[in-house]
């Protein structure tokens, strides 16, 4: 897949098919809209084109003041833009435009960036988009005006329907509230696949070591990557091109603190190699329990092992269905 960062670096395709949004999470709902913008170029022997903007417009548009900094902080993301464009390859998109997200461009009008960006930039035969797509400045520019262009400009619009999961809309501020919940496993079906996060394992405590459970401290690559709820879950670690089984710690070590930062703890099963410095990637597989406070480190290790048979369990009911 070819990645743009301007306008000016995307040939001119009269032949493509395209769909625009921020496509935070990636879940099935934009799954579904990514495939069938890949399947229509294929049938016009065209060019399949993503379009996604960096940051995220919601983390440009809600700043404030005469400096227009943010508000309360970045925004969250399911995705950075990273995993964001390895999934769109992984699906077979021919070429993602990346959009630098400005206040300025914010305030360009559904028309006039349709017109620069797409009718006489990129090229097109047909948009694909959500049904609650909007577009431009004040998100002036829903299916009913995209409709109205098409028809001025000469391509088909394609408007998806509602994609239902277990009777619920899919969306990416559904997914964010199971996250926070610790329904991990909803979050995944929503999504489509585990939920991932990527960091760099850094120099700890050692305190895992000396109770029997070396973990790999894992700091966050990208700040605005969202975790999950605190916990003890079952994860599949990507690490040096291989996949490892194990545990994940998520919380403030109340055990052995009454105030700690939040950290992330990967214990791997069968693992003893010096990993300092490298990055790691976690799918979050399955929720085990609740981080809680114990009364001795001894009590500790005794349910750190029954989480470790509970994880091997979870991972042996995969492999057999």
């Amino acid at each position: 897949m070819i990645v743009a960062r301007s306008l000016k670096e995307v040939p001119y395709v009269p032949s493509t098919v395209l769909s625009i949004g921020t496509f935070d999470g990636v879940h099935v709902a934009h799954q579904q809209i990514i495939r069938d913008v890949v399947h229509g170029a294929r049938e016009r022997s065209g060019r399949s084109v993503i379009v996604t903007f960096e940051p995220h417009p919601k983390e440009v548009v809600r700043r404030k003041g005469p400096d227009r900094e943010p508000i309360d902080g970045p925004m969250p993301l399911l995705t950075t833009l990273e995993e964001k464009l390895e999934l769109f390859s992984t699906l077979g998109v021919d070429l993602a435009l990346v959009i630098d997200f400005t206040f300025e461009f914010s305030r360009k009008s559904f028309r006039d960036f349709y017109t620069e960006y797409v009718v006489e930039g990129i090229g097109v035969s047909e948009v694909i988009e959500g049904y609650d797509h909007g577009f431009g400045r004040d998100r002036e520019g829903g299916p009913a005006e995209l409709l109205a262009l098409g028809r001025e400009f000469g391509f088909s619009v394609v408007a998806e329907k509602e994609y239902l999961v277990e009777r619920d809309v899919v969306s990416s501020s559904l997914i964010r509230s199971c996250l926070a919940e610790g329904n991990l496993a909803k979050a995944n079906r929503l999504l489509g696949r585990h939920y991932s996060f990527t960091g760099v394992v850094i120099t700890g405590d050692r305190r895992g070591r000396s109770l029997g459970f070396p973990t790999a401290n894992v700091q966050m690559a990208d700040p605005r990557k969202i975790l999950p709820r605190n916990g003890v879950y079952a994860v599949s670690a990507l690490l040096k091109g291989r996949r490892q089984r194990g545990l994940m710690s998520l919380g403030v070590l109340p055990t052995f603190f009454d105030a700690h930062p939040r950290v992330c703890e990967v214990y791997l099963y069968d693992f003893d190699e010096e990993i300092y410095g490298e990055r790691m990637t976690v799918e979050c597989v399955e929720w085990i329990r609740e981080q809680r406070a114990f009364g001795s480190p001894d009590e500790l290790v005794r349910e750190m092992n029954r989480d470790k048979i509970e994880g091997k369990r979870i991972f042996e009911a995969l492999q057999s269905s």
